[in-house]
């Protein structure tokens, strides 16, 4: 890199707001639903007329306790809303309904790996609010088109300390949060579809300074990619800003996904003056330790947690435990199908290997796979009992399982004639019969060239037309060989 930026580095915050995937909205009975026509999943409360009266959803408290307990945070025992007052088209009361002062969480932290090392990032708070509605302005060429099936929705808005230091960091960050929300079961994270969606403020310092520089606040990605390319663009644009002598300006910027650069939509020299005031229809909310240790207790294992069990409970390498947690499905089946075998390595090698292969080419989520995990249980059984070998169950049986997953495993192999013969006076007339074929080589093997063992066992394979157990074809032939 460039002297000119190899001085500096880049300070990184982020606010991600996860939507959560409760039935009901955020102080109203209105569906959450994804999608559904415009202008359905509403009422008299989300539209906000005079006089409606919210109520907090019960399931929004709980999801927020279990991302404040995964993120190891304090979970706040009095919790108070407040009126956030803003005008936008798409926000019907003229005001958000959120947390001001009493964030349910505090002082929490994220830990994720990157490159083999551990990094934390701080969380200053997580609170809960309500999502405005959509408006979209490319369909009427003169009106802005409003949709309130959104309005209220349940938000949480996890906001980190400035402790992010690239755009690889930012990704990683990002990730362990949809894995965290994905494992609880409290959004679905996607980013593509908005139920993620991500805020960085973004400034840079000299390198051992400890003084801020005034930041850049990106609003709205819809994607991780987008987040890392807006802070390396941020990153380039306000170092080349100082170095030509420029003062930066605390500002508000988009960012322009087709281009990968950054854009300036207003200036933010002053804080917004929302009028914060408690919501005065809402009492507060009030969570004992009882409760607390409730939630606690009807949380699943979350990533980490699976990842040092594969390890140290199954013993699989930690390439494999890896994988296999880092999806909350993946997991999840996995589980399903350890609870079938005791041959834990290789239910790890068929879902690292001929189960993925099998989604990848084509494109399909473990969640679409229509092989139960028993019947993969029994594909390793039918190996590990010597009726037939990996390469024949991966190549032969397994592509009939995927298009017929009620079958058998068992009957297929049976079907298609590919059971290995486990007869040993039907294998050692074969390689009686292998031997008299080579007499030249079996004389070289005796003389001391060893490496001839697999011609004479590949001959035997052949003669059974693979049927021929590999393990007893190996050692009577190796007792053939070496008896005389």
């Amino acid at each position: 890199m460039n002297d000119k930026y190899s001085k500096y580095e880049v300070i990184v915050g982020l606010e991600v707001h996860a939507q959560l995937s409760t039935h009901s909205k955020m102080y109203s009975g209105d569906s959450a639903e994804y999608g559904g026509a415009p202008n359905t999943h509403v009422s008299a409360i989300s539209l906000g007329h005079p006089g409606t009266l919210p109520m907090v959803n019960e399931t929004a408290i709980e999801y927020a306790v279990k991302i404040g307990l995964a993120t190891h945070s304090e979970i706040r025992h009095e919790n108070q809303f407040a009126r956030k007052n803003y005008f936008y088209a798409d926000l019907p009361k003229g005001y958000q309904i959120t947390q001001d002062k009493t964030p349910i969480c505090t002082n929490g932290k994220v830990e994720f790996e990157l490159d083999g090392q551990k990094k934390t990032v701080r969380l200053t708070r997580i609170h809960m609010e309500e999502d405005a509605g959509k408006s979209t302005h490319d369909i009427d060429p003169y009106f802005t088109l409003v949709d309130l099936n959104r309005a209220g929705v349940p938000l949480i808005e996890i906001v980190s300390e400035p402790d992010i230091r690239s755009g690889d960091e930012a990704m990683a960050y990002l990730n362990e949060i949809r894995k965290l929300v994905r494992y609880l079961g409290i959004c679905d994270g996607n980013m593509e579809e908005g139920s993620m969606r991500c805020d960085a403020n973004i400034s840079v310092r000299l390198k051992g300074t400890t003084a801020y520089n005034p930041r850049s606040e990106v609003k709205n990605m819809n994607s991780m990619r987008n987040v890392k390319r807006a802070i390396e663009f941020e990153f380039i644009r306000q170092v080349d800003a100082l170095e030509a002598g420029e003062k930066l300006t605390q500002e508000t910027r988009g960012f322009d996904a087709v281009k990968g650069i950054t854009l300036s939509q207003r200036s933010k020299e002053h804080a917004h003056d929302y009028r914060y005031f408690p919501e005065p229809d809402l009492p507060p909310v009030v969570l004992n330790d009882e409760y607390i240790h409730a939630v606690k207790a009807a949380m699943p294992k979350l990533s980490a947690e699976l990842k040092e069990e594969y390890m140290n409970v199954y013993g699989l390498p930690e390439y494999d435990a890896r994988l296999l947690s880092d999806d909350k499905y993946t997991s999840e089946y996995f589980n399903n199908l350890i609870a079938h075998t005791k041959n834990y390595k290789a239910a790890s090698n068929w879902m690292l290997g001929p189960v993925k292969s099998y989604l990848n080419e084509n494109g399909l989520e473990i969640q679409q796979f229509k092989v139960a995990p028993q019947k993969i249980a029994a594909l390793i059984a039918l190996i590990d009992e010597g009726k037939t070998n990996f390469s024949v169950a991966s190549t032969k049986i397994f592509p009939v399982l995927v298009a017929q997953a009620e079958r058998e495993p068992l009957k297929i192999a049976e079907e298609l004639n590919l059971l290995q013969s486990s007869d040993e006076g039907m294998i050692a007339e074969l390689v009686e019969q292998a031997l008299a074929k080579f007499p030249e080589k079996v004389t070289e093997y005796r003389a001391g060239k060893k490496g001839l063992l697999g011609l004479f066992v590949g001959e035997v394979m052949k003669l059974s037309k693979g049927k021929a157990d590999p393990k007893l074809t190996n050692k009577l032939v190796l007792e053939k060989l070496e008896s005389q």
